[in-house]
């Protein structure tokens, strides 16, 4: 079975590289030496602080391993060639919320870059399933937990 393309902006991108460089160069070192000095304090058995550089160095080997695996089978969308006539991954989606007459702004990303507080939304989400594709004008009905929400798309852009 194939793995899943991770979709990624170019920003998104460039934020993974710098985390993994930072993991294998800075953060790697930094534990090494806490497990060192850790080591040289005596008896390993119930030192805390060996077992919390053990625990933090596994915690950043499995991070590391992750972001390896997403970065090898990521494809880039390339915002220049972003169709702007509808929504896509890469766009910045303003919409007007019928129910509660308001208007909200979205990004639309891969799932490795959704961060809801950033309103960076997946195109995997259900809302960004919903919105993919439309154009601005399109009202959309979108299948929530809550309830059933309806946008009507007011803009595309790329995102900045």
């Amino acid at each position: 079975m194939a793995d899943k393309k991770n979709i990624l902006t170019y920003a998104g991108l460039k934020k993974l590289e710098d985390e993994l460089q930072d993991l294998k160069v800075v953060r790697r070192q930094e534990v090494a030496q806490k497990i060192k000095e850790a080591r040289e304090q005596g008896d390993l058995s119930e030192n805390a602080e060996y077992d919390a550089a053990k625990d933090e160095q596994r915690d950043i080997e499995a991070r590391i391993e992750e972001l390896e695996k997403i970065l090898k089978n990521v494809e880039v969308v390339v915002e220049d060639e972003i169709d702007l006539d509808k929504i896509n991954v890469g766009c910045r989606v303003k919409v007007y919320d019928v129910e509660f007459d308001e208007e909200m702004e979205f990004d639309i990303v891969g799932s490795t870059e959704a961060n809801s507080l950033e309103n960076k939304i997946s195109n995997e989400s259900p809302v960004g399933k919903a919105l993919i594709g439309k154009k601005v004008g399109d009202t959309v009905t979108v299948e929530t937990q809550a309830g059933d929400i309806e946008y009507k798309v007011l803009g595309i852009q790329r995102v900045s």
